[in-house]
């Protein structure tokens, strides 16, 4: 990495399995943020913690998600890509930022609510603090632009407010005071067969998502099965939030526009138009799912990534 460009940092958690609207939503936008920041693409496993995880199973996980980074167009000779846990920085930092945080902005956060809802059985501290680990991951780097998503913008503020906080106290600027970043607006992707809610990594009904490692066969089926709307007209509006949905996964995969594929397809029923949303889909993953299953058969050099990355890091 280089020190002459403005750091950027972001992360996702190392769990579920990661889905066409995660790539079309976020790793798209990294592949291209690469040749103008300095970017730290953070797996973020000691957040996955808050709800329990097979050791084994997450450690694996990470080499997936950094294999599919890869092969999505991530270059680990020009990126930071590190498994959170591997740099201890990360969680000595957390516990300093504790004690600079107050429990009445932690009480406040929304996300602590939402998912203290979903997981009733196991409400734990690491939950609650889960904001500070955030700001430490931001804030440990210098850290100067943040993408960010409405769900986490909070968070986001809680460390700038953190920062100064902190900055106030030691009357110094230890550190630097991060922004957001917005990312170009693009798709937002929802479920298959609920067009109501994003598509998500973790949802518990497989049918809802395209996984970027589903075989063709199964993304077939998915899109031929996912929800559409009454009439036969492909048109992306308010009232037909199925077909938008799949119009915006065309779009997304195939360049072409929304409205180049609403005149495409008109009127000609949605049998067609699934069906070649179906193909466009397969077509665009093909080469990325073959980068990383070649990715997958040398784990001694995704682990020299995740080794070197700790240390510069570090």
């Amino acid at each position: 990495m280089s020190t002459s460009k403005p750091v950027l940092l972001s992360g996702i958690q190392p769990s579920g399995q990661l889905t066409l609207g995660n790539y079309i939503g976020a790793i798209r936008n990294w592949v291209d943020l690469q040749a103008d920041y300095d970017c730290i693409f953070l797996l973020v496993d000691l957040h996955a913690i808050t709800v329990r995880q097979d050791p084994a199973v997450l450690r694996q996980r990470c080499r997936d998600f950094l294999s599919l980074y890869i092969a999505c167009g991530i270059d680990p000779e020009k990126n930071l890509l590190c498994a959170q846990s591997h740099v201890a920085g990360h969680s000595q930092l957390a516990w300093i930022l504790d004690c600079y945080t107050m429990v009445g902005e932690l009480n406040r956060m929304t996300q602590f609510k939402d998912k203290s809802a979903k997981h009733a059985d196991n409400i734990n501290a690491g939950l609650y603090n889960y904001p500070v680990l955030m700001a430490a991951d931001i804030l440990i780097y210098d850290t100067q632009l943040v993408p960010v998503g409405n769900d986490q913008k909070q968070h986001l503020e809680l460390a700038r407010d953190v920062a100064q906080r902190f900055n106030f106290a030691h009357k110094e600027e230890v550190f630097r005071i991060p922004e957001p970043f917005i990312p170009p607006v693009g798709a937002r992707i929802m479920g298959l067969q609920n067009p109501e809610a994003k598509m998500s990594k973790s949802d518990d009904n497989e049918g809802n998502g395209i996984y970027l490692l589903d075989e063709p066969k199964k993304i077939a089926k998915k899109i031929k099965r996912a929800v559409t709307d009454s009439g036969s007209e492909v048109r992306a509006a308010d009232d037909k939030p199925g077909v938008t949905n799949l119009l915006n996964i065309m779009a997304a995969v195939t360049g072409r526009s929304i409205e180049d594929l609403e005149a495409d397809y008109g009127d000609s029923g949605y049998g067609r138009f699934k069906g070649d949303v179906a193909d466009a889909v397969v077509a665009f993953m093909e080469p990325m799912q073959a980068r990383y299953r070649a990715l997958q058969d040398d784990p001694a050099y995704l682990d020299g990534i995740l080794a070197r990355s700790a240390e510069q890091a570090n």
